[in-house]
């Protein structure tokens, strides 16, 4: 099982569209069923749709798998007594058939059987792979890890003060949940080749007159250089690279396992934080 993509509504879709074509850098993959799709360079049919709505929501959370895999979920989420709705083909690129799992706040998870293999297109410095992770903000995120133990078969990589992350393959995560007082998207993170795509893509950016949020860093979790962006249509976006990957005898992370020393906020200790502006961003997009 892997992460696929991300899909939002929200007004003005095609401005939202033309800055992640140019500056953000991710390649029309087409329109369909109303939605524009977007794809990266890595192995999916695309990362991230957007549809034109009155106010900006998250639709889907989307993650595919082979076949089985999406049937054994399915039958996961079933027994665990969550909300399943099903489909036999997705209108979407690839199609597929697949399930929709709902979540403790509204979250829509949706799981889709590939039905045959993207190809890869030629790997560039300047594209996002693919989208490594996405982080939701949850006013109950105990309630959020048993449902994606429970129901999904997900499990807990590490716990800090302020996240719990979740992965359902070695990458160390492909979900986190952070404490908040709503139900929303925090930030989305694009996967580049590198960590000089990453500093790259910062730089290309700043040019664009986009400054960055916060970064670049490291993180602990999950050890990923990162740089934060908020998009013109509100979000906040990431790019990333070198996410570390774990196996079944990784021991889960407590808050007291991810203290930073007195002036830090990251491993190298160089990045900042716009915190007057970060906060509102990771807002906008709610579960609804």
């Amino acid at each position: 099982m892997r992460l696929r993509s991300v899909e939002l509504a929200l007004p003005q879709a095609q401005a939202a569209a033309e800055f992640l074509l140019e500056p953000w850098r991710l390649i029309a993959a087409g329109t369909q069923g109303g939605a524009l799709y977007f794809r990266g360079t890595g192995p999916h049919p695309y990362i991230l749709s957007l549809r034109e709505a009155a106010a900006p929501e998250v639709l889907a959370i989307e993650f595919s798998g082979s076949p089985e895999e999406v049937a054994a979920l399915q039958a996961r989420a079933r027994a665990a007594g969550v909300p399943v709705d099903t489909f036999a083909e997705l209108d979407a690129p690839g199609g597929g058939a697949g399930c929709i799992v709902t979540g403790p706040e509204k979250q829509k998870y949706r799981f889709v059987a590939e039905a045959a293999p993207v190809a890869e297109l030629p790997a560039e410095r300047d594209r996002p792979l693919q989208i490594t992770h996405a982080v939701l903000n949850s006013v109950d995120v105990a309630a959020c890890e048993r449902f994606v133990e429970t129901a999904l078969g997900f499990r807990v990589s590490d716990r800090t003060k302020m996240m719990t992350f979740v992965r359902c393959n070695r990458k160390h995560h492909a979900l986190a949940y952070a404490h908040s007082d709503v139900s929303s998207l925090n930030h989305i993170a694009f996967e580049m080749n590198d960590v000089d795509g990453v500093m790259r893509g910062i730089g290309r950016m700043r040019d664009a007159g986009y400054d960055v949020v916060w970064g670049p860093g490291r993180h602990g979790p999950g050890d990923n250089v990162f740089g934060y962006f908020i998009a013109p249509f509100g979000g906040i976006v990431e790019y990333t690279a070198e996410v570390s990957e774990v196996g079944d005898d990784y021991k889960v992370g407590s808050p007291e396992d991810w203290k930073w020393p007195p002036g830090r906020i990251d491993q190298w200790g160089i990045s900042t934080k716009d915190g007057s502006r970060i906060p509102a961003a990771e807002r906008v997009f709610r579960f609804v």
